[in-house]
């Protein structure tokens, strides 16, 4: 249960910004990364009621309907004045357009009258093999929320989040200091970590 330069694996998902991250966190790997949508691969319904629930869903989906490794990220905004919302609705909240204006201004929306601006990324990755195998890691940056949206580099809700020690949004950041940075990378760390890799 190992990949190895030059396999083929499939990242579970047909977020497009999404999938450019995970390919630039990937690239000194040396890995051929294919895209579900690239793949023709449908989206499975996300039933699950944790992240590691739905990133392991649709990671066991993809390797198993494409019979190749296949990485599915599972991540979102948990808001503490929220009760963690959106959480794992964070994408559903953009809606089948995936309007993430729309989804930063019902955030601000909800969040009225709250003088608690705490907030947290959660990323949850699922490594599965086409044997049944399959691994997660979990990866978490705390920040603050902040409003009118800034910047335009990020994707999601990068433009509201802040991080802890950082005064610009992730959508006013460098893409590369975001890979180091955000919840994703620490997930990828314990990912990298693992021995799953040589």
């Amino acid at each position: 249960m190992r990949l190895c330069r030059g396999d083929t694996l499939v990242v579970a998902s047909h977020n497009g910004g999404k999938l450019r991250e995970i390919a630039d966190l990937l690239a000194p790997f040396g890995f051929l990364v294919r895209g579900a949508a690239e793949l023709g691969l449908a989206e499975p319904d996300e039933a699950g009621t944790t992240f590691e629930d739905n990133a392991i869903l649709k990671a066991r989906a993809a390797a198993d309907t494409s019979r190749l490794i296949a990485l599915a990220d599972d991540s979102g905004l948990s808001v503490t004045a929220l009760d963690g919302a959106p959480g794992i609705y964070s994408a559903r909240w953009a809606g089948a357009d995936r309007d993430f204006a729309a989804a930063m201004a019902r955030v601000e929306r909800e969040m009225a009258g709250a003088s608690d601006r705490l907030a947290k990324f959660v990323c949850v990755l699922a490594l599965a093999f086409p044997s049944g195998e399959t691994e997660t890691f979990r990866g978490e940056v705390e920040g603050r929320l902040v409003f009118p949206p800034r910047g335009t580099k990020g994707f999601g809700y990068d433009p509201i989040f802040v991080a802890d020690g950082m005064r610009e949004t992730f959508g006013e950041i460098d893409p590369a200091l975001k890979h180091a940075i955000s919840h994703r990378a620490r997930a990828f760390e314990k990912l990298l970590g693992s021995g799953l890799f040589e």
